[in-house]
């Protein structure tokens, strides 16, 4: 480029023979061909990674030739078009094709290959691509990315410039927009401070940011008005001019009134909230009332016993007696109290009675599902998300994917306390009417990491059984996690130190970082990289978070060799050997999986990155595939729910001591199968194991479950069992 804005100096030293410059553009699903000319609006940059221009929004420059237009529907931005199917329509239609797709879509039907469903495609494609560049434009002063752009297209859908023309706070409904980032623009324009838009986008981003930061699924109505009076009134410094409580009062009356949010004994949900739980409270009372054989096992437990020498203690074998006389029942313990035996317990007693019963195993995550599979011996563990059909994409709003319901007469989910409201309503929904489910967790660890606190929910309700398992079988009498996570657990600090449970003492949170990338170094030449894992509480921010460790020990460990091993996605660098993480769903991979990236490739479609998931997993990904990979020497603590491995390093420092709590550190020592290294300050141990971060979540799961049971209870009047009868005594 010549552009004369580029930074002085950066024109000076990055001068090439042509006279021209040459840059990186970086941004959010920018086309990778050379097919197109591109126009880019964003600002420049000159640091660690050489010159580079942000990108803001772009657009393809098409020439009005043949050859243009051919390059462009072939660049691939346009779906079911590749360069031949480009051609054909070039072909027919010459310099006029684009016309033609905007205007006339339907004559592309005349074109050799396209279908009538190939043509529904190009026309949604187009529809999408042309409406994202539309919202980009009138978003400019948001300098929006175009992942927001698509964010705001699926949220408001094909009408979104024209609801945001009328109502530009719609915005604040949105992940990713804050009120007082939207106010502060909108307020440019519009300088009112009191109308019911303004009220209602403080309304509504008082309530997502409550979901999204503290996992509520609903605000008390003072406290929402308290809220959102406080985003209204933070840049007005004149008392006089200030948003009064009882406009806001009024205005939240009328979106009530209008169907927007949703009031119960005041509460205030979002109607996709309330929907969420209110849908899930009444699938699970209908379970719960579900007339079930209520089967006596004895010979086949002492068949199972005899065959595979299974021992159970009382409390294990009431857990699998249970599973055999409810439709729904709960199996809770810590690490090391036999809930795996109890689940085989359950398998093969299940297969004895109903040799053709189809069974279902399932957890949150694929690292959860494998271990499930290789403990309990059954090969057909998967993901909640696999298993329910849900890779299809996420919708947030509560919505079902698509239609899809789990067959199975016996379902057994572990990890469940990972489940949030979202995916605790998938899964009610989705497995059949009549099947057994056993849910599985430990519910003193952390919650779900979306809305909700379901297992614990679930658990105190009162009306479905509960095993707690609290005897340790797992471990020897003298391995030390087990027995430290029981007391952590309790509140108690006094632990036991040794080999497979030490602190080592760090001041600084240099010091601490340095001493772990040290331990990490050492412990994976003794057991291998696959088996040790760095827990951090904390994932930006300091020497000791995810991002900063990951980064310093992937130089350690798998520095710079060659432009040919490395690849720059923006500020993000992957290199040949990295252990990497997926952090996103999709058909063949999990959230949460582990692997190493392989090999890099120049292919006629692009670069290729070679992913080893293991398994027998491996693939090639795409450089915009990457957006969902992260390195993984070290990863958060709620990352790792769900996950083991032989050896986990956590750091203790002050830097970070507003995120240690109990149940945090609680569940990032039961991640380690035998040996547990903290590194820092023995003092923030205690400090952590001294705090309860049980913090309340407001949601009304279980109390919804109750109500609707007793309604249920009512009508059926006569026809409700006895066993149905003493529960409903028990719920009051």
């Amino acid at each position: 480029t010549a552009d004369r804005g580029i930074p002085e100096g950066a024109r000076d030293r990055r001068r090439y023979s042509d006279h021209l410059i040459r840059f990186t553009a970086v941004g959010y699903d920018l086309p990778c061909t050379d097919a197109v000319e591109l126009e880019f609006d964003g600002e420049w940059t000159d640091g660690k990674y050489g010159l580079q221009l942000q990108v803001i929004q772009w657009q393809t420059v098409v020439p009005r030739t043949e050859e243009g237009v051919k390059g462009y529907l072939g660049s691939g931005l346009i779906k079911g078009i590749g360069e031949k199917t480009a051609a054909e329509i070039v072909a027919r239609f010459g310099v006029n094709a684009l016309d033609i797709l905007e205007k006339q879509p339907e004559r592309l039907l005349e074109v050799r290959g396209i279908t009538e469903n190939k043509l529904e495609d190009i026309k949604t494609s187009y529809a999408e691509s042309r409406a994202l560049r539309d919202i980009m434009t009138l978003l400019a002063p948001f300098k929006l990315t175009p992942a927001a752009a698509q964010r705001i297209y699926q949220q408001l859908g094909p009408a979104s410039v024209k609801i945001l023309k009328e109502n530009p706070y719609e915005l604040c409904r949105i992940s990713g927009f804050g009120f007082l980032r939207v106010d502060a623009i909108v307020q440019h324009t519009d300088k009112r401070l009191n109308t019911p838009m303004r009220i209602k986008g403080a309304l509504y981003y008082a309530l997502d940011k409550a979901r999204a930061e503290k996992g509520h699924l609903f605000l008390p109505r003072d406290t929402l008005v308290c809220e959102a009076l406080k985003l209204l009134n933070k840049r007005i410094p004149v008392p006089a001019q200030r948003v009064q409580k009882t406009e806001v009062e009024n205005v939240l009356e009328s979106v009530i009134l209008g169907g927007t949010v949703v009031s119960m004994k005041d509460s205030i949900y979002s109607v996709s909230q309330f929907t969420m739980e209110d849908e899930t409270a009444r699938q699970i009372a209908l379970r719960i009332l579900a007339a079930q054989a209520q089967e006596d096992i004895t010979l086949q437990l002492a068949e199972v016993r005899e065959k595979l020498g299974l021992r159970l203690s009382s409390r294990q074998e009431g857990a699998v007696r249970t599973a055999f006389l409810h439709s729904l029942s709960i199996i809770t313990g810590p690490p090391g109290t036999g809930k795996t035996t109890v689940l085989k317990g359950i398998l093969e007693v299940y297969k004895l009675l109903h040799p053709d019963g189809k069974i279902a195993l399932m957890a949150p995550t694929g690292r959860a599902s494998r271990r499930m599979a290789e403990s309990t011996g059954f090969d057909g563990a998967c993901t909640m998300h696999s298993g329910l059909g849900l890779l299809g994409g996420e919708d947030e709003d509560g919505s079902l994917v698509k239609e899809r319901f789990l067959d199975a007469d016996l379902v057994i989910a572990d990890e469940f306390s990972m489940v949030d409201m979202w995916l605790a309503r998938q899964f009610f929904t989705r497995v059949k009417a009549g099947a057994k489910i056993v849910m599985v967790g430990d519910p003193d660890q952390l919650p779900s990491v979306g809305a909700g606190n379901v297992f614990r929910e679930l658990i105190q309700c009162g009306l479905i059984p509960v095993t707690v398992l609290d005897e340790i079988f797992r471990q020897a009498a003298d391995s030390r996690i087990a027995h430290n996570a029981r007391l952590i657990n309790a509140g108690s600090a006094e632990l036991y130190y040794g080999e497979d449970f030490k602190v080592v003492d760090s001041r600084t949170q240099e010091q601490a970082a340095e001493a772990l990338m040290n331990l990490y170094c050492k412990e994976i030449e003794e057991n291998g990289i696959e088996r040790v894992q760095i827990l951090s509480p904390y994932r930006e921010d300091g020497e000791t978070s995810v991002d900063s460790l990951n980064t310093n020990l992937r130089e350690r460990l798998n520095p710079f060799r060659s432009e040919e091993e490395e690849i720059r996605l923006g500020s993000r660098v992957f290199r040949t050997g990295d252990r990497i993480m997926q952090t996103k769903n999709t058909k063949k991979v999990s959230n949460g999986d582990l692997g190493f990236i392989r090999y890099l490739k120049d292919t006629p479609e692009g670069m290729r990155i070679g992913m080893d998931f293991g398994g027998g997993r491996q693939m090639e990904y795409a450089p915009e595939d990457m957006a969902n990979v992260t390195l993984a020497y070290a990863t958060t603590i709620h990352k790792a729910m769900g996950s083991e491995y032989d050896v986990v390093l956590i750091p203790l420092v002050a830097a970070q001591k507003f995120m240690l709590y109990r149940n945090l550190l609680y569940t990032g020592i039961t991640r380690a199968k035998k040996k547990v290294i903290l590194v820092g300050q023995k003092g923030l141990l205690y400090m952590a194991v001294s705090r309860n971060g049980n913090i309340k979540r407001n949601t009304l799961l279980g109390e919804r479950i109750g109500l609707y049971y007793k309604a249920f209870v009512k009508s059926a009047g006569d026809a409700v069992p006895q066993f149905v009868e003493e529960k409903l005594k028990n719920a009051g």
